[in-house]
């Protein structure tokens, strides 16, 4: 992978990451880093997901491929925010 493939995987990780905290209600205590790594991620994972469905490649904008990573990355938002609320408190 070049270089630019690893900068545009790391900006798009960055706004699947922001895309998956705010669907998330309420309040996330982690911090932007973890939002970050949570979006790369989810941003892999959920393209690998929507290759696998035959989702991945289509004309225009991959709506399915975005709202699976999206997904993805809330759920990862959800997890990390427990773990950091259960770390915090013991």
């Amino acid at each position: 992978m070049a270089v630019s493939g690893i900068i545009s995987a790391i900006i798009i990780g960055l706004i699947i990451g922001a895309l998956g905290r705010l669907v998330v209600p309420g309040r996330q205590a982690i911090p932007i880093w973890l939002t970050a790594v949570i979006g790369i991620i989810a941003a892999l994972i959920g393209t690998a997901i929507a290759g696998a469905l035959g989702v991945a490649t289509t004309r225009g904008i991959d709506w399915l491929e975005l709202i699976i990573q999206v997904g993805l990355a809330a759920l990862g938002v959800i997890a990390a925010v427990a773990l950091f609320r259960r770390k915090s408190v013991g």
